[in-house]
């Protein structure tokens, strides 16, 4: 089975930064791709950021790119998501999904795991 499991959130002050992992099994990271999606109260799921384990090709939505930065350690089966600079907007529910991953963005597979909640606030 393919299991995720999404961690790192908290609260943060606006300018702040957290880095958020997801672990994942049941997968070999090289055939796929990894996404970062998130989903605020009363909002619809957003894509935020992707990272293919066969090239190491990343995607980033237009709002996050310069602040975010997607990274995978393949032997720890973890993808990370590096977030500088937060702002109230980036305040969501952050969960990681297997995806396809290319220049025009995220795809899920629709497989979910458990999200973790960022909140970004004064």
């Amino acid at each position: 089975d393919v299991q995720l499991q999404a961690f790192g959130g908290g609260l943060v002050r606006p300018g702040g930064s957290l880095r958020l992992s997801c672990v994942f099994s049941g997968l070999t990271f090289e055939d796929y791709a990894i996404g970062w999606y998130r989903q605020a109260p009363g909002q619809e799921r957003d894509r935020v950021s992707c990272i293919r384990g066969s090239d190491g090709f990343t995607y980033y939505k237009n709002s996050v790119k310069g602040r975010f930065t997607i990274s995978s350690d393949n032997a720890k089966n973890t993808v990370y998501l590096q977030m500088n600079n937060l702002t109230p907007d980036d305040t969501a529910v952050y969960f990681c999904s297997p995806v396809s991953c290319d220049v025009k963005g995220l795809y899920s597979y629709g497989i979910w795991g458990q999200g973790t909640q960022v909140t970004v606030s004064s």
